[in-house]
């Protein structure tokens, strides 16, 4: 019975042991607990991390409000004739700066000099007939009760009718040498002329519908921009204590176009966009704005004064909301829960969370837990987004 036993679990106990066998001879090198590895691990895992370090600080940081604009002429006008008659010249170039009064065209004076100079010798005619009767109503008043009452009221009366008409007279000497000065065509204001719609030795009239030539004032210019209608309070609120400031920059590329003030709010928000037009006006003294063209219009609603701040890339968002990593003095992190009010310029306006002169995590955050170890560096004005 044991020998019978013996040879039913002796092929068990061989292949067992083969087992056994293969394992330990299969078995990866790095399974062995060599306490070397374990140590080079254990460095690897509290090694420094580099990251990007800088300081919070306080500062005083202007608020803007940015909206997309367009920018309008100052002021448009279509010069157009007053007078028909022929076009004898034109004395601007197209593209030219003119003043207000200077020449542009001239029509024919001639028929409208002489319709003036008739409109005088009528006048002169009338003077003198109505100097006459006033001689003669003096002598009537001279001869006292020799003249009859009907006479001297007569004459009067004839005094009176020559007089109004003198005065009719001289209306018609006025209207005439107005039609004259018509003929030369004068700029309305100062700006730029465009392209010459009339060409010299054409019949013009009234009732053209293009005129001769546009000109658009160009300093000072208009932007036209809109906001959000849940930024008009501040708007408002800030153009209580003055004009605000506005900045008219590049779509592109931001670049600066100018600077100018606020001028007026629409007086009805857009229901369909909900947004509020705004105007603001620009002296413009280098062209650098053009009817037209499409720019960015930052207006300066308030200044926050001595808040602080951080660089915006420092500021993380977590499940629980905005949140710094705050480096402390053995060089490891902590998770600082902040409220962020304003972002401009690449700076955040932290009110609550972080005093000023801690110091946090600029960038490299993206390998930070609460606890790890870093190694970090001064941060340059780009990558701290300082204004």
């Amino acid at each position: 019975m044991r020998r019978h036993l013996l040879l039913v679990l002796a092929p068990v106990v061989a292949i067992a042991l083969g087992a056994l066998a293969w394992y330990f001879i299969r078995m990866p090198a790095n399974a062995a607990l060599d306490p070397a590895q374990i140590a080079a691990t254990q460095a690897a895992a509290s090694q420094a991390i580099p990251v990007t370090a800088g300081v919070a600080k306080t500062d005083d940081v202007p608020v803007y409000r940015t909206g997309l604009g367009t920018v309008q002429a100052y002021n448009t006008v279509t010069v157009k004739v007053r007078v028909d008659g022929q076009l004898n010249t034109v004395t601007f170039t197209e593209g030219q700066d003119v003043k207000a009064n200077d020449v542009l065209a001239q029509i024919d004076p001639r028929s409208f000099r002489a319709t003036l100079d008739q409109a005088n010798a009528a006048k002169a005619k009338d003077e003198a007939q109505l100097a006459n009767a006033k001689l003669d109503l003096q002598r009537f008043v001279n001869l006292g009760e020799f003249a009859t009452k009907q006479s001297v009221d007569t004459q009067t009366a004839l005094v009176r009718q020559l007089e109004a008409t003198v005065l009719a007279d001289a209306a018609a000497v006025e209207s005439a040498q107005v039609q004259l000065d018509y003929t030369t065509i004068t700029a309305p204001l100062s700006g730029r002329t465009g392209l010459r719609l009339v060409d010299p030795g054409n019949i013009v009239h009234v009732t053209d519908p293009n005129g001769l030539v546009v000109i658009t004032q160009l300093q000072p210019i208009s932007v036209i921009f809109t906001l959000p209608q849940d930024q008009l309070p501040e708007v408002m609120k800030g153009s209580a204590s003055g004009a605000l400031k506005a900045i008219a920059t590049a779509r592109t590329n931001g670049q600066a176009l100018g600077e100018g003030t606020l001028a007026l709010v629409d007086n009805q928000i857009d229901p369909n966009t909900g947004t509020v037009r705004l105007k603001a006006t620009f002296p413009n003294e280098d062209y650098a704005l053009w009817p037209g063209q499409f720019v960015n219009v930052r207006l300066l609603v308030r200044s926050l004064q001595n808040v602080v701040t951080v660089p915006s890339s420092a500021v993380q968002r977590g499940p629980d909301g905005t949140y710094v990593y705050v480096v402390n003095s053995d060089s490891t992190v902590a998770m600082q829960a902040v409220t962020v009010t304003e972002m401009i310029d690449g700076s955040s306006v932290i009110t609550t969370g972080l005093d000023a002169g801690a110091r946090i995590v600029v960038s490299g955050q993206y390998r930070l837990q609460p606890g790890s170890r870093v190694q970090a560096g001064a941060a340059t004005a780009e990558s701290s987004g300082g204004t």
